[in-house]
């Protein structure tokens, strides 16, 4: 395999410096599923934490290192999942931690980073803005500008996912893991494509929301002037150029699905396997949704990424319409 940023080595050393809490998340596989999806379906459950995303197995190695360097501050820019873990991990550190996020950001999620201790400042604009801000902070006050993806760390928090996917007894023929600024896809897909380079790794993007998939085909950065999608977690314009090229050496394939595909995924997983995700997190589902034909037969995991949503408009969105099953119409019209 091509070289990329990241290093196993480092990521074997990661996770004994990630709290265990965050640590060997369930993987199992959903039988209840499967005749809706017509495939065998294995899930990563990476909500099963007390911050409901991956995004803290990140965070730990960042705040790790700060404490070790003595550092007592730093900031990020946040749709409210990384915010929550840095929030946690700086908490346990003695870290002073600022999160600059879009004044639209989920309500829930704005809601429990207050909750962990951090400082929460908002933007009249869009998670692009709340980086930008967020930077200028940093600057300002001379504190650890945490960047989501950019910063190694983050990928390599994210990439003892894939070491846990590979110490499992069963072998995938496909991981279905959602695209957004990259540092989950870039960290699981460089471990896959190390351990089991047959296995084939498919990352999983709105079409709302299609920058870094854009980016992915094109080979090149591909930048958008909106984004508009429920996927919130997901939902950047601006790709890292350095997050790009590690994504082009671990994917082999980037799709982007409609949000009915999307939608229909978050109904099937709660009605099918009791879990109550954010949109991002039924990216993987939604993608087999759309193209069962290319996954039948196989087995597939996708990884459950998060599950910090506004429960108003989740009930409106799992609500608004029957549940698709094999006899029903395809999802994407």
């Amino acid at each position: 395999m091509q070289e990329t940023r990241l290093d196993t080595a480092r990521i074997r050393t990661a996770r004994r410096v990630i709290d265990p809490v965050f640590l060997d998340t369930p993987l199992y596989r959903c039988e209840a599923l499967e005749a809706g999806l017509g495939c065998t379906v294995s899930i990563k459950l990476e909500t099963a934490n007390p911050v409901r995303s991956f995004k803290a197995r990140g965070t730990e190695v960042v705040a790790s290192l700060l404490a070790d360097n003595g550092s007592r501050a730093a900031v990020c820019a946040s749709a409210g999942n990384l915010g929550q873990a840095l929030a946690w991990s700086g908490r346990g550190r003695g870290i002073d931690v600022t999160v600059v996020a879009s004044r639209f950001a989920t309500a829930t999620k704005l809601d429990r980073i207050r909750a962990l201790g951090a400082r929460l400042e908002l933007v009249d604009g869009d998670h692009e803005m709340a980086r930008e801000r967020a930077a200028a902070i940093a600057q300002y006050d001379g504190i650890r500008l945490v960047e989501d993806s950019l910063d190694i760390e983050t990928c390599e928090g994210a990439a003892t996912i894939g070491l846990e996917l590979m110490d499992s007894k069963p072998q995938f023929d496909a991981v279905l893991i959602a695209l957004g600024g990259g540092a989950l896809a870039t960290g699981v897909g460089h471990v896959v494509k190390a351990m089991a380079p047959e296995t084939e790794v498919i990352c999983v993007q709105p079409l709302g929301a299609p920058a870094m998939t854009h980016s992915w085909r094109q080979r090149r950065v591909v930048t958008t002037d909106s984004t508009d999608t429920i996927a919130d977690g997901v939902a950047g314009r601006r790709p890292i150029p350095d997050v790009l090229d590690d994504l082009l050496v671990v994917a082999d394939d980037a799709v982007l699905v409609q949000e009915a595909s999307i939608i229909a995924g978050m109904r099937m997983l709660l009605q099918h396997a009791g879990l109550v995700v954010e949109p991002s997190a039924a990216l993987g589902v939604a993608a087999i949704l759309e193209d069962c034909d290319r996954f039948a037969g196989r087995h597939v995991v996708t990884i459950v990424c998060g599950s910090n949503v506004d429960v108003d408009a989740y009930h409106r969105w799992v609500g608004a319409a029957p549940m698709p099953g094999p006899d029903t119409a395809d999802v994407t019209g």
